[in-house]
C-alpha cells in the first residue's frame, strides 16, 4: 500500500489474488453548505490518485450554494433536487456515479491528498472488502483535537456483525462499491439520523466486510453550525435503526434479542435526554416527565436526578445548565451526524459514525 499504511481488516480469502486499483467517484450531499462547499471540492480535486468524478448532490438549498459551485463549473457535476435529506442526496449521486466505489465526502469535511490513493491500495490489496474508511483528524472550530479513533472508539475488526448491531465503529466518510450500496438499496431515506450506521449494519449482515486504513487522512470539522441541539432525537434515531435491524430475518434469536435490549437502552437514554433538556430550559412539563423518569427502569443515577428534579426542578435545571456550561454541551447533546456513533462514543466531542 502506498506510504506504507496498515490496513485493519476482517481475516480475507487468501485464495483471492490481489486486484487492480478500483475507480472512485466522490459524492457530496449539500444542503446549506454555501459557506464550506468549495473546499469539500478542492480537497476531492487535489488527489494522488483522483477520481473519475466528483458529483455535488444539492438537496434543495437556499443559500448561496449554486454561487459557491460556480469556479468548479466543468470539473464537477451538480445535481439539484427538491429537499429530501441527506440519505436521499447521497442516494441521487451514487446512482448517477460511474466509479467502481462511492466515496463519501461531507460538505464542510476535507479529504487529505493522499486519501483516496490509500483507499485505492486498500482495495487492490483486498478486493473482497465493500467498504473502505481512514482515520481522520477531529477538529473543533478549526483546532484539531484528537484523531477520530481512539481507546473510546474503535475500530472493529475481529467480529464485525456482532460489534455492529452495537455501534457503528465505521468512520462515516467512507467509500463503499457501489453495486453492492445501491443492490442494498442505498441509505434508508425514512431515517433522518443514523443513516450510516443503519446502511453498513445492514451490509455486514448481509455477508459484507468493512476495512479500515488506520491513518488520518481526513480533517472531520466540527463548528458551530454542526452542533446539534436535539440530542434525544438523535437517540431515539439510534433507536430506530436498532428496532428496523432487529425485523431483520437474518438475525439469529440470539442476535435479535440483543438489538432488542440494544434498542431499550437508546430509547430509555433518550427520554433521559429529554428530561435533561425539558430541566435546563425550564419547559412546563419538565416536573412531569421527571417524576414519571424517576419510577422508570432507568440506570440508578438518572432516576435519582429524575427524582431531585421532580421535586425542585427550578433548581436541577440550573444544576444541569451550569454542568454543560462547565464541560461543553456535547455531553449530552452530540455533535452533527453522531446519532450513529453508539453507545462507546467518548464524552466531548462525540465521534462521527453517524
Amino acid at each position: 500500500m502506498s506510504a506504507g499504511h496498515d490496513l485493519v481488516a476482517p481475516a480475507g480469502d487468501e485464495t483471492s489474488p490481489p486486484g487492480g486499483r478500483p475507480s472512485f467517484s466522490v459524492v457530496i450531499a449539500a444542503y446549506q453548505a454555501a459557506s464550506t462547499i468549495a473546499q469539500a471540492i478542492d480537497s476531492a480535486l487535489a488527489q494522488t490518485y483522483p477520481p473519475v468524478e466528483v458529483i455535488v448532490c444539492d438537496d434543495g438549498s437556499t443559500d448561496d450554494l449554486a454561487v459557491a459551485l460556480l469556479p468548479f463549473h466543468g470539473r464537477i457535476e451538480c445535481i439539484r433536487q427538491d429537499n429530501r435529506g441527506e440519505a436521499a442526496a447521497k442516494n441521487t449521486a451514487a446512482k448517477r456515479a460511474r466509479g467502481d466505489f462511492v466515496a463519501i465526502l461531507d460538505a464542510d469535511d476535507v479529504y487529505l491528498p493522499g486519501r483516496l490513493e490509500a483507499l485505492a491500495d486498500a482495495a487492490a490489496r483486498r478486493p473482497d472488502l465493500d467498504v473502505l474508511t481512514t482515520d481522520a483528524f477531529l477538529e473543533v472550530d478549526g483546532v484539531p483535537v484528537r484523531r477520530c479513533y481512539n481507546a473510546s472508539w474503535a475500530f472493529e475488526a475481529a467480529d464485525q456483525r456482532r460489534e455492529i448491531l452495537t455501534r457503528n465503529f465505521v468512520f462515516g466518510l467512507a467509500a463503499v462499491r457501489r453495486s453492492t450500496l445501491l443492490a442494498a438499496g442505498g441509505f434508508d431515506e425514512e431515517l433522518r439520523h443514523a443513516t450510516d450506521w443503519d446502511c453498513w449494519l445492514r451490509l455486514i449482515v448481509s455477508g459484507s466486510r468493512i476495512g479500515l486504513v488506520p491513518v488520518p487522512l481526513a480533517r472531520y470539522r466540527i463548528g458551530p453550525n454542526s452542533l446539534s441541539a436535539n440530542r434525544p432525537e438523535l437517540l431515539r434515531g439510534r433507536a430506530r435503526v436498532l428496532d428496523k435491524a432487529a425485523a431483520n430475518p437474518a438475525l439469529t434469536d440470539a442476535e435479535r434479542a440483543d438489538v432488542r435490549r440494544s434498542a431499550r437502552r437508546e430509547h430509555t437514554a433518550a427520554s433521559a435526554a429529554a428530561m435533561y433538556d425539558a430541566l435546563v430550559s425550564g419547559a412546563p412539563h419538565a416536573r412531569r416527565n421527571a417524576l414519571a423518569m424517576a419510577v422508570s427502569g432507568s440506570p440508578l443515577r438518572v432516576r435519582l436526578i429524575a427524582a431531585a428534579g421532580g421535586i425542585a426542578p427550578r433548581l436541577v435545571g440550573r444544576f444541569l445548565a451550569e454542568r454543560r456550561r462547565r464541560h461543553g454541551r456535547s455531553g449530552q447533546a452530540g455533535l452533527r451526524h453522531a446519532g450513529g456513533a453508539g453507545a462507546s462514543a467518548p464524552t466531548i466531542p462525540e465521534v462521527p459514525g453517524r
